[in-house]
């Protein structure tokens, strides 16, 4: 049985009143869902708070669930939506695509210093592109910034990644170029590479 059954037939099982079996569905995925959320959320502390609300909303939503996405699917989008709520009840600007600057990235390639044993110099530069992505990553209009996280971090595909955000593939991968643009844009006075390559 695959995770996409075992989490219906816990579904099912939360269906038809075990609540034990949503307790299940909490244990598996709340790091998962804290990790998205805090993506968006900055705040720890307020992101465990969003995160619990949105198990709560999962839970209250759950008898509507039919099972034509996968689970985590469905949670995610309940995730993301539960962030933008917070955003803008705690007045928070949520930025849209159209806000973000039009970014002509270079295309970036390794660097063979990276690959160099843990030199203080490799440490350093590691430092500084994580801080640089970290930056950059705060800096994205908020459906690129989800684009990018449930592709890059969690690892989700690009048709999970359109249910979660309800629009289509090509969006999605339009967002996720995008912010990976946007970003290397970002990475290019780090790296020394070329105009040629890419990143």
């Amino acid at each position: 049985m695959g995770d996409r059954e075992a989490d219906q037939a816990l579904v099912e099982r939360v269906q038809a009143g075990d609540q034990q079996a949503f307790g299940l569905l909490v244990v598996k995925y709340q790091r998962k869902l804290l990790r998205l959320v805090s993506r968006l959320v900055r705040d720890p502390a307020e992101a465990e708070d969003v995160a619990q609300e949105a198990f709560i909303k999962a839970y209250r939503s759950l008898t509507g669930f039919r099972g034509d996405s996968a689970f985590y699917t469905w949670l995610y989008r309940i995730g993301v939506n539960t962030a933008k709520n917070w955003l803008v009840a705690h007045g928070r600007r949520v930025p849209t695509a159209t806000d973000m600057d039009n970014v002509e990235a270079e295309g970036y390639g390794e660097n063979d210093l990276l690959h160099d044993s843990d030199t203080p110099e490799r440490l350093l530069m590691s430092k500084q592109i994580a801080a640089t992505v970290n930056a950059a990553m705060d800096e994205l209009p908020e459906e690129l910034k989800t684009a990018v996280t449930l592709r890059e971090i969690e690892g989700l595909s690009y048709e999970e990644i359109a249910q979660v955000m309800d629009c289509p593939i090509g969006t999605v991968r339009s967002r996720i170029f995008r912010a990976r643009e946007a970003i290397a844009g970002k990475l290019k006075p780090l790296l020394d590479t070329g105009p040629d390559r890419r990143w």
